[in-house]
């Protein structure tokens, strides 16, 4: 499972549905987390990287070091799907995709991600629509963007 997690002051994801709904989610200050599920993902990999989206001590304290999580502080996060961090770019210039999870098992996987920060860690969580276009706007801050990666484990 990849994740990219960008500290923000807001933001905000619009996602226009297949059934012509519109979806949209907001946050302050919190994280966003862009989450794509790979191929041999488990829900051990999701509950992972949930726990360790809502650990990382990437805020300042009194001190200016790096040194609260979003749980200290009391922000939210916004977790969107997007497959393309799976995209392979070693060979040619169009990325391939055949590293990302199925949509059957990628979808239930970033909302266990989603559920796991909001319902283990307490924090307010605002998703997107897994599979749907979407506009995500943010105003990082810092900047600070962390990569999180974990490796399949194949067992549960």
């Amino acid at each position: 499972m990849i994740a990219v997690v960008q500290r923000v002051s807001q933001a905000r994801v619009k996602a226009e549905c297949s059934d012509g709904r519109t979806h949209e989610a907001a946050i302050g200050t919190g994280l966003v987390a862009l989450v794509c599920a790979v191929q041999g993902d488990t829900d051990a990999e999701a509950r992972w990287v949930a726990d360790k989206i809502a650990s990382l001590r990437i805020f300042q304290d009194d001190d200016g070091k790096m040194n609260r999580s979003v749980k200290d502080i009391g922000g939210g996060v916004l977790v969107v799907s997007q497959f393309t961090l799976a995209g392979d770019v070693r060979k040619g210039t169009r990325p391939s995709f055949v590293n990302a999870a199925a949509p059957g098992i990628a979808a239930p996987l970033v909302d266990l991600v989603a559920a796991r920060v909001r319902d283990e860690h307490g924090l307010t969580v605002g998703t997107g629509v897994f599979g749907a276009s979407m506009s995500v706007e943010l105003v990082n801050d810092g900047p600070v963007t962390i990569i999180i990666e974990r490796e399949p484990s194949g067992a549960e």
